[in-house]
């Protein structure tokens, strides 16, 4: 959730750890440390809950609510919210898929994250991401089907 980095207390706490608010120079600085990402990270992760929260509210109190509502997770299982949800979906990808997409090393990013069979194992609905678009397409055209036959 980005536009929470346009805050004026997220920026201002930001402001006082980093000395700038800038979603980019922040992360730049929190890569390579991990107290400052869990700093980071206990300062946002409740902020992105208590909005999620709300946009599902919102939704449920609409006259003709969605069948299914969809919210992406990144660090779902390493923050402990799989609870939060009816269904949980995981897309993975192979490594060396992950880096040519990343451009960039993802090592710092993936050794405090969860191995991707446990997250398979875990989660509801599982595809491994290393074919065509439309063969995704079909997976989480299942997927919905799934949900919404419920």
């Amino acid at each position: 959730m980005h536009e929470l980095y346009g805050d004026e207390e997220i920026k201002s706490a930001l402001r006082e750890r980093f000395g700038t608010s800038d979603r980019q120079a922040v992360s730049r600085q929190v890569v390579a440390d991990r107290d400052a990402l869990l700093w980071l990270e206990r300062l946002l992760h409740p902020r992105v809950l208590a909005r999620t929260e709300a946009w599902r509210d919102e939704l449920a109190r609409l006259p003709d609510p969605p069948a299914l509502a969809v919210n992406e997770v990144p660090l779902l299982y390493e923050a402990g919210a799989e609870d939060r949800f009816d269904a949980v979906v995981a897309i993975t990808a192979p490594r060396e898929r992950r880096v040519a997409r990343a451009g960039v090393r993802v090592d710092e990013r993936e050794e405090r994250l969860l191995p991707d069979e446990e997250k398979i194992e875990r989660a509801d609905f599982a595809y491994v991401n290393d074919g065509s678009l439309a063969e995704l397409d079909a997976f989480i055209a299942g997927v919905v089907r799934t949900l919404t036959d419920r």
